[in-house]
Parts: structure tokens; sequence; C-alpha cells
């Protein structure tokens, strides 16, 4: 079964400290690798997790403000260096693409990689290929700003024990699929005897904004939401003028979307515990946690 987990590369905000490196943030999941907002150092981050860089297929820039999109450039340059052989899509808000292009080519090197842009425009549904659809919302930031809901592929999963009681077996259960319907011993076998729809999951990255619609839109039941906590509620004043959210209003959103799990991260470097953002949500939404750098959050296929 394929790694399903989450790796917290960094969790402060704009201003790194000696415990938390600028965000970034790796959900490895059905053999494929998402880099959301990659912030300064995060190479160096993969080498303190024992990740090797190439994993990655997706990278997700949610806006360019520099402590979400600094590490990008250098890090194209290390997939580049380990000679990556297959594609990566790089997705982030269409206002901000001579950014993206200076951080590519902020250097000399020579690019041998293949990098497909997908700069983001509208709303919606905004990718679609056999291992996810991505969807986008722009969420309140002061800048063009994008959240992320990203869903694998509903799945059909076979029961053996009707398998074998229907007499299907080896190739005839390819057949079936392609068919839908068989004739086995003298008996008619649908696909719906044997088999049921495993519907897939969602993740939802919500970083950097104030509380809005289109957070709770994209944590709708997601498996799980990470989240921006940047402050406290006794800040929640520092909070709004800087156009972002305290761990309750994190919360909050959680609860309304019934999202299963809740990782905060994003925090003030004047917060040196981040145990008390997930104190605080916890009140609201009891299954939340606090990211921390280097951290593993597991979210294993559920029987």
């Amino acid at each position: 079964m394929s790694v399903r987990d989450l790796t917290i590369l960094g969790c402060s905000s704009q201003q790194p400290t000696r415990y938390r490196n600028h965000g970034a943030y790796l959900f490895r999941w059905n053999g494929q690798g998402l880099l959301f907002d990659p912030g300064e150092g995060t190479q160096r981050q993969f080498i303190f997790a024992k990740i090797a860089p190439p994993v990655v297929n997706y990278i997700f820039v949610s806006h360019f403000h520099g402590d979400h999109c600094l590490g990008l450039g250098s890090f194209l340059m290390r997939l580049n260096l380990d000679k990556v052989n297959h594609p990566i899509h790089v997705f982030y808000p269409a206002s901000g693409k001579k950014y993206f292009n200076r951080l590519r080519y902020g250097t000399i090197y020579h690019e041998t990689i293949q990098v497909i842009e997908h700069p983001v425009e509208t709303a919606g549904l905004v990718y679609k290929d056999e291992n996810f659809t991505v969807h986008a919302e722009f969420l309140n930031h002061g800048v063009d700003n994008l959240g992320w809901r990203i869903t694998e592929p509903d799945t059909r999963k076979f029961d053996r024990k009707q398998l074998e009681e229907f007499g299907v077996i080896g190739p005839m259960v390819k057949e079936l699929q392609k068919k839908e319907k068989l004739i086995v011993n003298g008996q008619e076998v649908n696909l719906s005897d044997v088999s049921w729809i495993r519907p897939g999951e969602s993740i939802a990255v919500v970083i950097d904004t104030l509380p809005c619609e289109a957070a709770v839109k994209l944590a709708k039941k997601a498996r799980i939401l990470l989240c921006e906590s940047t402050y406290l509620e006794e800040e929640r004043d520092l909070a709004v003028d800087h156009f972002h959210m305290t761990a309750k209003q994190a919360a909050m959103i959680a609860k309304e979307a019934e999202a299963e799990q809740l990782i905060l991260t994003h925090f003030s470097a004047r917060y040196p515990d981040a145990e008390v953002f997930e104190a605080e949500a916890r009140k609201i939404f009891p299954n939340t946690y606090a990211a921390e750098d280097l951290k593993t959050f597991a979210f294993p296929l559920k029987k």
C-alpha cells in the first residue's frame, strides 16, 4: 500500500524562528507528491525530513508573499539537478505570473526538467488527471491568494468472498469490470453483486486568509484541513489587520465544514509554543493538531 501522509517541512509565518522554518507542506498520496507553498529553505528541509525531492509531482503556490514562494526557484533547480524525468505541474494565481518567472529563472542554470504551468484565473475545477482533481478558490488576504481542494478518484473495490461464491476468478474479474455483467455457471453476475465504490477522499489547504465562505467550501467533509492560524484569539485585532485567522476561527471553519481533522500552521513568531493554538482550537473542534517542523501526519486508507 502506498504512503498516505502529510509532512510539515515548515510552519512559521513571515518570520522563521530557531524551531520553525518558513512554511512548506508535502502530501505523499497514492504514489504522488504534492508540495504546497515552498518557502525559503524548503530544499534543506527535505534533507532533514529524509525525503527525496524527486517524490514531488505537483507544486501549489497560494500567493506570492515571500514566505510562501521563496523556496520555489531553488526547489525546481534541485529537481533539475536530480534529473527528474516526470512532469512537474505547478499551480499559482495567474496574476502572479511575473513573480513565478522571476523565481523560476532567478539564476543561471541549464533547465532540463519539464515544468507544466497552471496559472489559475478562475475559481472552481482547475485541473483533472488520473491521480487527482484540483479545485481552487480565491481567499481573502488582500492579494490574489488561492486555497486548494485535492480529491482522489473514486475506486471500485471487490469483495473476495462474493467473487468466490459467484465463481468469478482470475481474468474473469477484469472482464466483469469491463462488461459490468457476466454469465457464470449459468447464473448472471452483475458488477454490483461483487463490488462497491469507495468514494475518493479530499484534502484542503487554506493558508493566509480572513475567515470566508471559500474556506468552508474547500474544507467540506475533507479528510484533512491544513489551515493557517497565525494568531490566538486574544490578538484577533492583529489577525484582522493582516488578513489572517486565529486558531479559534480555523476551528470554526473546520466544524462548519464537517472536516475530519484540522491541522493548524503558519504560526506567528511571537508564540514560542504551538500547543496554545491546539488548546484554543480543540474547545471547538476536538480533532485538532498543531503543526511542527518535520512532524508527519498519516491518513491511511480506511477499511
